[in-house]
């Protein structure tokens, strides 16, 4: 019976986990207020960046605000049992990156990575943020803030939370983001990728 309740338990955290970050934000956004399918502009992608690219910077933001929220909340539920916890964060951020809703095609999962970061500690949020603004600042790209972010984050995870579970699932979250950007790092060596405007 304990077994039972424990399999349970563990299949509704990654249940709830993967619905809450399966909402594609991004896309519901585009299509109530500007009309458009996101997944036919631009690179494609759902997340902030592609949306931002489509001309509206109150729906790129809304849309990084919603998608870190849906790495945020089912960690903050349930990481008082750190096995829940990172379970939720790597649920959530496979949600985002593969919606049920969308044929699986989702988001590239930055903005849910800084949500699921300030949940586990309010100074990983910040460190993700410092490191994304200064390397987007040097480079002009999205992407490479992206990247050199999630390449940092293990370490500073383990410095800050002392904690090697965390810190390993860091380490996974960060290797799918770099799949996810399979194209963006081709670009990158053509020097082709889009330049973003910082401020």
């Amino acid at each position: 019976m304990i077994i039972l309740n424990l399999i349970f338990l563990y299949f509704f955290v990654i249940l709830v986990s993967y619905l809450i970050g399966s909402f594609p934000s991004g896309y519901v956004l585009s299509r109530y207020f500007n009309k458009i399918d996101i997944t036919k502009q631009g690179s494609g992608n759902i997340g902030a960046t592609n949306v931002l690219r489509s001309g509206s910077k109150i729906l790129a933001i809304t849309t990084l605000l919603i998608d870190a929220l849906k790495g945020a909340i089912p960690v903050l539920i349930f990481k008082s049992n750190i096995y829940l916890g990172i379970l939720s964060a790597l649920f959530s951020f496979l949600g985002h990156n593969f919606p049920v809703w969308l044929k699986f095609k989702g988001g590239k999962g930055i903005a849910t990575y800084l949500g699921i970061c300030f949940a586990f500690s309010p100074y990983l949020g910040l460190s993700f943020i410092v490191i994304w603004i200064v390397t987007a600042l040097i480079f002009k790209t999205a992407s490479t803030a992206s990247l050199t972010a999630v390449s940092l984050m293990p370490f500073i995870s383990f410095l800050i939370t002392k904690n090697i579970l965390i810190t390993l699932i860091f380490i996974l979250l960060s290797i799918i983001s770099f799949c996810r950007h399979e194209s963006n790092i081709r670009r990158i060596l053509r020097g082709e990728e889009p330049k973003i405007k910082i401020i």
